[in-house]
């Protein structure tokens, strides 16, 4: 069965920085696409960043040029490093893989 496993969720000041990981267990192939989505108190759940096999990610408008997805394929890895956050980042991210695995999220938290 297969596993995400998110870290690196916490409080930050505006400007601040913060990097989430996860890491997938359970298979022992390399996922077409990993990523991360935000939901938002009262919001849907949106894409932030994804990861395909080959090519560069593709990022949200709300996040280009301030967050970097970065991605292990071997280990099944990704990371996002988040730069200059605002209080609009708030929300909980989720790690997915190829659409249809979910990690259980981390809360991030942008206030000063």
């Amino acid at each position: 069965q297969v596993q995400l496993v998110e870290s690196g969720g916490g409080l930050v000041q505006p400007g601040g920085s913060l990097r989430l990981s996860c890491t997938a267990s359970g298979t022992t192939f390399s996922f077409l696409s990993m990523g991360w989505y935000r939901q938002a108190p009262g919001k849907q759940r949106e894409l932030v960043a994804m990861a395909f096999s080959t090519g560069k990610p593709h990022y949200a408008d709300s996040v280009k040029g301030r967050f970097t997805l970065s991605r292990d394929n071997a280990d099944n890895t990704v990371i996002l490093q988040m730069n200059r956050l605002k209080p609009e980042d708030t929300a909980v991210y989720y790690c997915n893989a190829e659409a249809t695995h979910w990690g259980q999220g981390t809360q991030v938290i942008v206030s000063s």
